[in-house]
């Protein structure tokens, strides 16, 4: 354990976390809603600074990233612990488990039920140095700060993207954005890109859905945007609970009037998990009438995401339709663009392309 940043002391050896807008009011002996601050004689530590429960090499395009060094691969690293709920995560077993655990456990060996099975997964002790020595090693150009929720493992992300700038390589956090303004114009100067999930545009869903309300996220939405980080949005369709045409309207004239048309929004097809397994798939029909909904809204750029059948990955020019990035599911096949424009009608195309 070491000592977290952003908090505050209060009576009765009480503190009040303010990393998110959660800002949970944690007794001693106790964790804040995201499992991983700990509140021990008055003071919060933080159970993840020194240690990742993964770390992969991803393609940049399963970020999703599109419009950010495209063909490259990143070195994708997360602990356990999330400050969402989200009854459909996709990752719950590492995200939620410490919520299962007593304040006391600082177990390295993490339980977990999956398929009536018991898993035992170890975490792995690192410090900022031996990640960016591997990243280095195993040939990326970026360190991405993704699985769970990078919010929370904060100390560590820091230390880490500090480094990593150091030694050159770009930092990318991928995140729900439920984060408080102050540690992120911390950690901004030191990340290149983000991809943020806009999980949907209705406060009654992320609260219901997610555990959290809406506002703060759209707000460090727009703080990412003025800090000048590279930001794309995702947005996963689940039937019946986000994928309303008048909520798709509205999230897609957010990104367009607050943002700007030239943000990427990718609209992804939900699969059911976690506490959602009898939701059913999303229909293609209702990603394709999202797409149209952005592309109506002035949206230049909206990508289909898990469902490479329909091509929906590709990047064309938006003023001549040329073809300039071409992606066969996560893998690049081509890459058109020339000097950061089309090679057509050399129409500049934002993102960062070196």
């Amino acid at each position: 354990m070491r000592e977290a940043l952003f908090y505050e002391s209060l009576e009765d050896q009480r503190v009040r976390c303010t990393l998110c807008p959660h800002f949970c009011l944690i007794a001693p002996e106790h964790r804040g809603a995201c499992g991983v601050r700990l509140n021990r004689g008055g003071k919060l530590y933080t159970l993840v600074a020194d240690r990742v429960v993964s770390q992969e090499v991803d393609p940049i395009e399963k970020k999703p990233l599109f419009h950010f060094l495209p063909g490259s691969r990143a070195f994708s690293i997360a602990t356990v612990g999330c400050n969402f709920r989200c009854l459909y995560c996709q990752n719950w077993p590492i995200s939620q488990w410490p919520k299962r655990q007593p304040a006391e456990s600082v177990e390295v060996l993490c339980p977990m039920m999956a398929d009536n099975e018991r898993i035992l997964m170890e975490q792995t002790a690192v410090t900022p140095e031996s990640i960016v020595t591997s990243a280095q090693a195993l040939g990326c150009a970026s360190i991405a700060y993704t699985y769970t929720e990078p919010t929370i493992f904060f100390e560590l992300a820091l230390e880490t993207a500090r480094a990593a700038r150091v030694a050159g390589l770009k930092n990318i956090f991928v995140t729900n954005g439920f984060i408080t303004e102050e540690p992120l114009r911390l950690i901004a100067p030191y990340l290149d890109a983000a991809n943020i999930d806009l999980k949907g545009f209705r406060d009654s869903f992320y609260k219901r859905v997610c555990g959290a309300p809406l506002q703060p996220v759209l707000d460090a939405i727009r703080l990412y945007k003025d800090l000048g980080v590279w930001i794309e949005l995702t947005t996963l369709l689940i039937p019946g609970r986000n994928d309303e045409d008048a909520e798709l309207r509205d999230l897609a004239g957010f990104i367009k009037t607050d943002l700007g048309d030239e943000v990427p929004w990718h609209i992804s097809r939900f699969f059911p998990a976690y506490k959602m397994r009898t939701v059913p798939c999303t229909p293609i029909e209702t990603l394709r009438r999202a797409a149209d909904i952005g592309r109506d809204a002035g949206l230049q750029y909206v990508y289909l995401g898990n469902v490479f059948e329909e091509r929906g990955e590709d990047t064309h020019c938006p003023a001549c339709k040329t073809l300039l990035l071409r992606r066969d599911g996560l893998l690049l096949v081509e890459n058109r663009i020339m000097g950061g424009a089309c090679p057509s009608c050399r129409k500049p195309i934002p993102g960062v392309w070196n």
